[in-house]
């Protein structure tokens, strides 16, 4: 009996030193959980209680928190908490904590075992649909451009300024208005044009504003008023109408208001304090970023940004009982509980840190202490086999 009872001690101490060498060859493993071996007594039943043995009962894995470590890749994605990343394998849905990810030639964002990260897509109201997932695909779709509409100017007139010497007005003639100023407005194809505003002085107080743009006058001269305090009197609402302008390239009429309702009149000198066209030319995707609630901005060569989803995270009752899917990735099973989608940031789901990545949680101080416990396990029980062997060879050379 005594043999069997210490062989069930040699193969516990080698399954033990078996999982001790996995978790210290795995030290270095991205996103990687140290298991440990438990281990019961194997109870025989009978009245003088002595056991027969010992028997592995379970390898359970620790799921503690890894340190995060910077990696400055945007495709990067540490999760601290208890989140777990959403993936895709053909339609079946896995869960990592994993987050190396890279973009195969189709665009889609995905990690080593080309499972795609899935993301809650936006709606049109600017939020996400959390009740739907889809593939994070990156995509070289141009920004497109956004036709100009207003010009917003804040400027200064002087207060002392006397009308021209020379009339009528003339854009190619500096002696026919006093001062001017230029910005880019842009036409419906995204090309941009140079708006020149003139400002003549007509009167104490009143002035004419004429638009140009690329050279070419568009509409006519248009009046504005200050009151005695030097704020703007008229036009009421600060807004100024030129007309359309017709590009030569096929775009559509261009028309762009100023909006002089900043501008005043004080002083001696004319000064520009700001000039704020809307509109835009056409973007190109610059890069990719991703704040830690896991939404994703893709940003274009033109200033503007655009969400692409938010990614998706999930938790379980018990994180444990998930069975292994792939080298990275988990599914859910009966004993892990059925996965809890939400978003990062929110309740116990944690946060997503981009640009970084959760390192094993392996101590291998306390590996190397294992392993030597291990290997003392094995030890002794190999002496009491040696011990029983040489009691049942003395019994054999009674005589």
């Amino acid at each position: 009996m005594s043999f069997q009872i210490a062989l069930t001690g040699l193969n516990a101490a080698s399954t033990d030193l078996t999982v001790t060498s996995n978790n210290i060859s795995n030290a270095n493993t991205t996103g990687f959980k140290r298991s440990r071996a438990e281990f019961s007594d194997v109870f025989a039943g009978d009245a003088s209680g002595i056991g027969a043995g010992v028997r592995l009962v379970n390898v359970r894995q620790e799921n503690s928190q890894g340190n995060v470590e910077i990696t400055e890749r945007q495709l990067d994605l540490a999760v601290s908490g208890e989140g777990y990343l959403v993936l895709s394998d053909g339609g079946a849905l896995l869960y990592s904590r994993v987050g190396s990810m890279g973009i195969d030639s189709n665009g889609y964002v995905q990690n080593s075992q080309g499972e795609r990260l899935q993301i809650y897509p936006p709606t049109a109201t600017g939020g996400f649909n959390t009740g739907s997932l889809q593939d994070f695909r990156l995509t070289v779709d141009v920004n497109p451009p956004q036709p100009s509409t207003l010009v917003e100017m804040a400027v200064n007139l002087p207060a002392n300024a006397t009308p021209p010497a020379a009339a009528p007005f003339d854009l190619t003639d500096p002696d026919t208005f006093n001062h001017s100023t230029s910005t880019i407005v842009y036409d419906s194809l995204g090309v941009a044009h140079t708006a020149t505003y003139y400002f003549v002085n007509s009167a104490p107080g009143a002035w004419d504003v004429a638009q140009s743009i690329d050279g070419t006058q568009v509409g006519t001269l248009q009046p504005v008023t200050f009151d005695a305090n030097g704020a703007l009197a008229t036009p009421p609402a600060g807004s100024v109408s030129f007309g359309a302008y017709v590009p030569t390239n096929g775009a559509n009429p261009l028309t762009a208001d100023l909006d002089l309702l900043q501008t005043t009149q004080y002083g001696e000198n004319f000064v520009v304090n700001a000039i704020n066209p809307d509109g835009r030319a056409a973007g190109r995707l610059v890069n990719v970023e991703i704040d830690q609630s896991g939404v994703v901005f893709a940003r274009y060569s033109n200033g503007q940004s655009t969400s692409l989803g938010k990614i998706a995270v999930a938790t379980f009752a018990n994180p444990e009982g998930l069975t292994k899917a792939s080298d990275i990735s988990y599914q859910e099973s009966f004993a892990s509980g059925t996965a809890l989608r939400g978003e990062a940031g929110t309740s116990n789901f944690g946060i997503i840190q981009s640009g970084a990545l959760e390192s094993s949680n392996v101590d291998l101080t306390a590996e190397l202490v294992n392993m030597i416990t291990a290997q003392r396990l094995f030890q002794a029980n190999a002496q009491v086999i040696s011990t029983m062997d040489a009691v049942t060879q003395t019994i054999i050379n009674i005589r």
